[in-house]
């Protein structure tokens, strides 16, 4: 499978450097033409869009999270414009502001008749299970967690992986020895980001203190803001958030403080996606490095297997660092020296030849640190 995704990546990304070099060339009309000359240019100029549709069902973080749901958004968007393929009738998306409306926009997508629909989180698990069994006919996919059902593939990500490194560089960067991790909803899937953050921090060096918050939610600004206010108070310096928007108000939060006292060594590590533009501030940017997480090649993958007739319903697909599904962004340059993406470069090596197994749980990462 893994060679397999592997494969359509390099599809991918063919199919957007022909279409980059093909789209901007202009031509110039033929002085006489005939009907087979027209018939010929026609053919060649006009693709039909394909006969396939695909959708997706945010969580309650919503399309605009600047985070996961956004991620998937982009991959649904670049999936359909690679395919000629129009919003609303060729791709679409449907918002969730809470759990509530997660099986009104599965059923509204189903009557529509899309072929491909996606439960974008852990949190839809339930509601995609229910439909997928009351629509046997209908493809569905499930990022973030797993249902064991012919006509669903689920989608998970090696997040630890990823979170492990993010942990490295706050132990590299943080001057107080203390560091901090903000959760969404408490879960297995964010317990694996916060353990293998720890992990990380711990295995750079054992006496920096972690202090974990959960929101309990993915889409409260506010909380987030007021969990760095308190954080960057109590003297901690480096935030890593799996927060989904609620990552947004911690970002606002360091900003702030950066822009009314500029000297002020706060830093944000971001989820998901890039988050570099979240933390500019003026000449400052306060996004030490991201965990880029990518769910919009991952949908985009599914989708392309999905319309050739090769979905991978009942199928479990990992995706980590072996997969450049996950990794590390350096767009900070000023912040996330070469020093420390040399030393990350040297952990994840470990992680990818298998000399480091990073923890999943909480019972694991004591195993994990009582070995260090």
């Amino acid at each position: 499978m893994k060679n397999k995704l592997m494969l359509i990546f390099a599809v991918l990304l063919s199919a957007i450097l022909v279409l980059s070099a093909c789209g901007t060339e202009d031509e110039e009309p033929a002085e006489e033409t005939d009907d087979e000359t027209t018939e010929e240019t026609t053919d060649e100029t006009e693709e039909e869009a394909p006969d396939f549709s695909v959708a997706m069902v945010t969580d309650e973080g919503g399309v605009d999270d600047r985070s996961f749901n956004q991620s998937a958004w982009e991959g649904i968007q670049a999936f359909g414009e690679e395919h000629g393929l129009e919003r609303g009738e060729g791709y679409d998306y449907a918002q969730s502001d809470d759990a509530a409306d997660y099986m009104p926009n599965l059923n509204g997508l189903i009557q529509q008749e899309y072929d491909l629909i996606f439960g974008i989180g852990f949190e839809l698990m339930d509601s995609v299970e229910q439909v997928a069994e009351s629509n046997p006919d209908t493809n569905f996919a499930l990022v973030d967690d797993v249902i064991e059902a012919d006509n669903v593939a689920s989608v998970t990500f090696a997040e630890e992986q990823g979170s492990f490194l993010a942990g490295v560089a706050a132990a590299l960067k943080t001057e107080s020895d203390e560091v901090g991790f903000v959760g969404g909803i408490t879960s297995p899937l964010i317990k694996r980001f916060e353990v293998g953050f720890v992990a990380g921090v711990k295995s750079v060096n054992p006496d920096i203190d972690v202090r974990v918050e959960y929101a309990e939610t993915f889409s409260d600004e506010q909380m987030g803001r007021s969990f760095a206010n308190s954080m960057y108070s109590d003297g901690i310096d480096v935030i890593y958030h799996a927060s989904g928007a609620v990552g947004n108000g911690i970002f606002t939060e360091a900003r702030n403080r950066i822009e009314n006292n500029p000297d002020d060594p706060v830093w944000v590590i971001g989820v998901d996606r890039d988050q570099y533009d979240e933390g500019q501030q003026g000449d400052h940017n306060v996004a030490l490095t991201s965990m880029v997480k990518r769910v919009d090649v991952a949908v985009q993958e599914v989708s392309e297997m999905a319309m050739s007739g090769e979905f991978p319903g009942g199928e479990h697909l990992i995706l980590g660092l072996e997969d450049d599904a996950i990794s590390i962004a350096d767009t900070n340059d000023e912040a996330y020296t070469d020093e420390i993406h040399e030393e990350v470069s040297d952990w994840e090596e470990q992680i990818l030849n298998g000399d480091i197994v990073v923890p999943e749980t909480d019972e694991e990462l004591e195993d994990f640190i009582d070995s260090l």
